[in-house]
């Protein structure tokens, strides 16, 4: 079964997803017979809702099909299931996009030269070089220890020396201090 590159249904959908100010972020082809797919992954400043995925569902179909019938893209005789999604929380953050969309969450970083690993995303530079990062502090002291936990700091990171970085789940809010240090826009955080 001849199928179209990645790169090739990514140029097709890229139209459908834009119209609806929404990004690409990923395609992948599973060839596999009767169980044949693809995935497209979508995000935007705005995550898309379950109405707005069902209805892009059908605008990537319809653009699928019309690039079949012109000749475009060739996806043999077999049927395949499309699936249009989200990216989901494990995607890693790769894109200035990522960065700025994902402000104020808690991220697991490698950065390259640094030590720290667990940090709080905050802005992304108005010209999407730089990316503040809060390394997390101890979330609060035993009772009777008497220590006070330390202020958290914001670094201003280089984009280019993050090697790899993927949000992690939060199941209790932010300490308000870094909550309020990845809330700041880029200017004011370096200050």
């Amino acid at each position: 079964m001849a199928y179209p590159s990645a790169e090739t249904v990514t140029s097709i959908v890229e139209r459908p997803a834009a119209a609806r100010e929404l990004d690409i972020e990923d395609v992948k082809i599973v060839r596999a017979g009767a169980k044949s797919q693809v995935t497209v992954l979508v995000d935007g400043e705005t995550a898309p809702d379950l109405d707005t995925l069902e209805a892009l569902t059908e605008e990537i179909s319809a653009a699928l099909d019309a690039a079949e019938a012109s000749g475009k893209a060739e996806f043999g005789s077999q049927p395949y299931r499309l699936e249009v999604s989200t990216p989901g929380v494990d995607h890693p953050l790769t894109r200035p996009r990522h960065w700025r969309r994902n402000q104020g969450r808690l991220a697991r970083v490698e950065v390259a030269g640094e030590d720290f690993t667990l940090a709080r995303i905050g802005a992304l530079s108005d010209d999407e070089t730089r990316v503040i990062l809060i390394p997390t502090v101890a979330r609060g002291t035993k009772k009777g220890q008497g220590k006070k936990a330390p202020e958290p700091t914001a670094i201003a990171v280089p984009l280019e020396k993050l090697n790899q970085a993927v949000v992690e789940v939060e199941f209790t809010p932010a300490p308000e201090t870094e909550a309020h240090l990845a809330g700041l826009d880029f200017d004011a955080a370096v200050d």
